[in-house]
């Protein structure tokens, strides 16, 4: 059990923490949340002595084992299999000292621990480990000084699963995996045999994964039971009622100052009065429930362009001569929302590339619509902000002739406040960061929008604010994502990046992680993966049997907006006062009628909408 009692903690003087309390039963899962900046890894540097506590204490029964990343791992000329190995400790001492133990009591005993900590299948359960975070048997052989910092913090993570300790603590583990490392972990986490501890802001994770969440707020720590959804649902409920306590007791102290107010002064009130004042000086007063919301994303609209906005065909690309990708024909259209799955390494930051115009093809052709705008936001582009400059610097060198109110407004769309506007881009959280590269991306209005792993610095407000303005984006999204409800929220085309080919996945997430669980020996058994349907159709094909069906879509809801903005004219029509004060009652009566008219119009235009989009449906599932 973990026991944190009243722990107080500053850091130049901020307080993060004011006699925080909370109680971790042995063996739970549980997913520490919090707004960025609000102390979570902190919080794991005081459970772990890392930092000195201002006050209070932490009580970890002795003989429990902490373990986290603190770091990648070393770039040594150990493979990546020895290297994780090593990380359980108490194996290698005992396999070196069973070396050179010379007394059989001894060497009985140094056995017998072995065989209780399952030592012997040690190198089979790494290897699991390792090819379940991407690496190849071929890949765990090779030395770890051979991979990218990236990679290494992946064998660091393998490392720490692999010594299983009593309270396994991760700080944003998905940060450096792919979608595939992601659900791989999730499933690995449910079937931990201790106590995890994880910060994430990765909402799928954390339902998956955890059964309880602790939330670090206003410097106070609570203990929910349940995942991610439940937690949010009972914040919110015990938001919406201190809200509405907060209300009540507002107009009763109103009331209770209107009557001291009025009668103070008369004698024969005076003691009701003097009652009332004291009634309000004992009344603690109630914060309202309501938590600070995220800036929101806006992006502009972009102008609307024929299909197909860009097409491949027969392309191949790579580096350096040698094709990554082959013979890909591919189209996209300006109301695609296409997610690209895939292993690390199999090529969809290339694919990215070649669509960003950051890549040349090797041959093919590559046609785009001559006005074609395209945003693109790549993770490293975070990194390779100007960190002496402001944000307000960055977008006046975009558009060196606006003034300084204007391009304050185009930051503010982008969730760049005033304050955030001047301060050097070096002194700005992550999630800021983003939010400016993510601004920068989008500022002239692209009609393709690519997005490689674009939430890695965004908490879970912010990523929720992302997936809206994803959805009122009116241009193509390419999204490449470890996030699977990001994933699930944004697109509705997947496309597999696999083999040196790029293929479209004609099921959907839950579908493809059944597919790759089953493909590493992580299926349940009680539901086999669905068969994949090999189609023999071609992507061109499947479009042109589709577009009949898309195009009624597409004329439905140009009839249903078409409507909507008639009843919006009718509606302000009414709302002007002149109409009740000019004594037209004709007037009044004809739109009065009209706005009915409308409101019959917009059910059966919805309803003649919904069929389109089931008719649509039902065609996609045939091919």
């Amino acid at each position: 059990m973990l026991k944190i009692n009243d722990i107080s903690y500053s850091i130049a003087g901020r307080q993060l923490l004011a006699n925080a309390s909370a109680t971790i039963p042995s063996g739970h899962k549980v997913g520490i949340v919090g707004r960025n900046g609000t102390g979570k890894t902190t919080l794991f540097k005081l459970i772990t002595n890392e930092l000195g506590l201002d006050d209070g204490n932490i009580e970890i029964p002795k003989k429990m084992r902490i373990g986290g990343i603190a770091q990648e791992a070393p770039a040594s000329n150990d493979s990546l299999l020895e290297t994780v190995l090593s990380a359980d400790t108490e194996r290698t001492a005992l396999l070196e000292e069973a070396e050179v133990a010379t007394d059989p009591n001894r060497i009985a005993d140094i056995h017998g621990r072995l065989a209780d900590i399952d030592a012997y299948s040690a190198e089979a359960r790494a290897a699991s480990i390792l090819s379940g975070l991407g690496f190849s048997s071929i890949a765990q052989d090779r030395p770890c000084h051979e991979f990218s910092g990236g990679w290494r913090m992946r064998v660091a993570l393998a490392g720490v699963l692999f010594a299983q300790p009593d309270i396994l603590m991760l700080d944003e583990p998905t940060n450096y995996l792919d979608l595939e490392g992601t659900i791989w972990l999730e499933t690995y986490l449910k079937k931990y045999p201790h106590s995890v501890l994880i910060i994430s802001h990765d909402r799928q994770l954390l339902n998956t994964s955890v059964n309880a969440i602790l939330h670090l707020t206003d410097k106070q720590l609570t203990l929910y039971q349940g995942n991610y959804d439940t937690f949010d649902s009972v914040r919110r409920a015990k938001l919406a009622e201190q809200e509405a306590m907060a209300r009540k007791q507002q107009a009763t102290r109103e009331h209770l100052q209107s009557f001291v107010d009025r009668f103070r002064a008369k004698a024969s009130k005076a003691k009701q009065a003097q009652s009332r004042i004291k009634m309000l000086e004992k009344m603690e007063p109630i914060a309202a429930g309501v938590e600070n919301s995220v800036a929101a994303f806006d992006f502009p609209t972009p102008e609307e362009l024929s299909p197909p906005i860009l097409r491949l065909e027969d392309t191949s690309v790579g580096y350096d001569g040698l094709p990554i990708l082959r013979d890909l024909n591919l189209r996209i259209d300006q109301s695609d929302r296409i997610a690209l799955l895939g292993a690390n390494g199999q090529g969809k930051s290339t694919l990215s590339k070649l669509l960003a115009d950051r890549l040349i093809p090797l041959d093919g052709n590559l046609v785009r619509s001559s006005k074609l705008k395209i945003g693109y936001f790549a993770q490293h582009q975070v990194d390779e902000l100007h960190l002496d400059e402001t944000p307000l610097q960055h977008i006046t060198r975009e558009f060196p002739g606006e003034t300084p109110s204007k391009l304050r407004s185009r930051l503010a769309r982008g969730g760049i406040g005033p304050e955030q506007a001047l301060t050097e881009v070096g002194r700005l959280s992550g999630g800021q960061k983003a939010r400016l590269s993510l601004l920068l991306a989008t500022i002239e209005a692209p009609h393709l929008l690519i997005l490689d792993e674009p939430t890695n610095h965004l908490d879970i407000e912010s990523r929720e604010s992302l997936v809206f303005a994803l959805a009122a984006y009116e241009g193509a999204v390419i999204l490449v994502s470890h996030d699977p409800h990001l994933v699930n929220a944004v697109a509705d085309t997947l496309w597999l990046v696999k083999d040196g080919q790029v293929n479209v996945f004609y099921e959907d997430l839950n579908e493809y992680k059944k597919l790759l669980l089953s493909e590493r020996g992580l299926a349940d058994k009680s539901e086999k993966p669905k068969k994949i349907k090999k189609k023999r159709i071609s992507h061109g094909e499947r479009r042109k049997i589709l577009s009949p069906y898309q195009l009624e879509v597409t004329k439905c809801e140009e009839r249903l907006n078409k409507i909507l903005t008639i009843k919006e004219k009718i509606d302000e029509a009414l709302a002007n006062p002149d109409i009740y004060t000019n004594s037209d009652p004709e007037k009044f009566e004809s739109l009065s009628k009209k706005r009915a008219e409308v409101d019959d119009a917009i059910i059966k235009a919805e309803a003649l909408w919904l069929t389109a989009e089931e008719n649509l449906d039902k065609a996609r599932s045939l091919l």
